[in-house]
């Protein structure tokens, strides 16, 4: 009991020696030990069991297109607060199988993942700097925004801690549960709309759909991009709230 406690304490007091609810990224010498640190914390860590059947109690087909259709069936993700201040937060997502994340980003933050059990296709961009903006045609009139891919697999336990950055390493990206799988979060700061850092969704579409023939617009393949368009809080996104389990954090 005495290195669970220590893990996850651990964690929670490196994160606050490194963050600060200004949301400065810290230097990248800290970000790397705190990663090292998630690198370390398996799901008994956390009061997690791989073999938990409650985690898979969804058990969706994925669309012709792989890994961007939700069946409609899948159970919800469960959300597990750990702890949260105005600097980071600290929480759990538990996903059954075929359940997604959608397309979101992450304003003005830095957020490191871990994979705690089971297997998660990530695909992430970041925004084209300066902003390519174009008009789209069609009911709506709506705007889209070029980004690039930054991040496009599937990541299986045991593996290494994931970051992104506020403009770098996947700030908009969404998840899909290939197996029954959870991971772990650290988000700095945290999203607080008084503050303008709230969770935006978005739709990705292919380069093609809206190019402008500009060829000086892109560098490298036209799959490496993507034109994305900001929408609702998608109606497919089942999310519950669970109780954290693991060991008690000491603030």
């Amino acid at each position: 009991m005495a290195k669970k406690s220590t893990s996850i304490q651990a964690l929670y007091d490196l994160c606050k020696k490194t963050f600060s609810p200004s949301g400065t990224p810290p230097p990248s010498q800290a970000i790397h030990k705190l990663s090292s640190l998630l690198d370390t914390i398996g799901p008994a860590d956390v009061g997690l069991r791989e073999d938990n059947p409650e985690d898979d109690r969804g058990h969706g087909i994925f669309g012709l297109n792989g890994f961007n259709r939700i069946a409609r069936w899948a159970q919800p993700i469960t959300y597990l607060d750990i702890f949260e201040c105005n600097s980071f937060t600290m929480c759990i997502f538990c996903f059954p199988t075929s359940s997604v994340i959608p397309l979101h980003d992450h304003p003005g933050m830095t957020v490191l993942s871990k994979v705690l059990y089971g297997s998660l296709h990530v695909k992430a961009y970041d925004w084209v700097e300066p902003a390519r903006i174009q008009k789209g045609k069609g009911p709506g009139y709506f705007t889209v925004r070029l980004a690039k891919l930054a991040v496009d697999k599937v990541l299986t336990a045991p593996v290494g801690t994931s970051i992104l950055y506020p403009k770098s390493g996947g700030n908009l990206h969404y998840f899909t549960a290939i197996t029954p799988c959870a991971v772990l979060d650290v988000l700095a700061p945290p999203y607080q709309e008084a503050s303008g850092r709230k969770c935006t969704y978005y739709h990705d579409y292919p380069y093609s759909s809206f190019s402008t023939g500009n060829e000086a617009e892109i560098s490298g393949k036209e799959e490496d991009y993507a034109w994305l368009a900001e929408i609702e809080t998608p109606d497919d996104l089942y999310m519950r709230q669970g109780v954290y389990a693991g060991p008690a954090i000491q603030v």
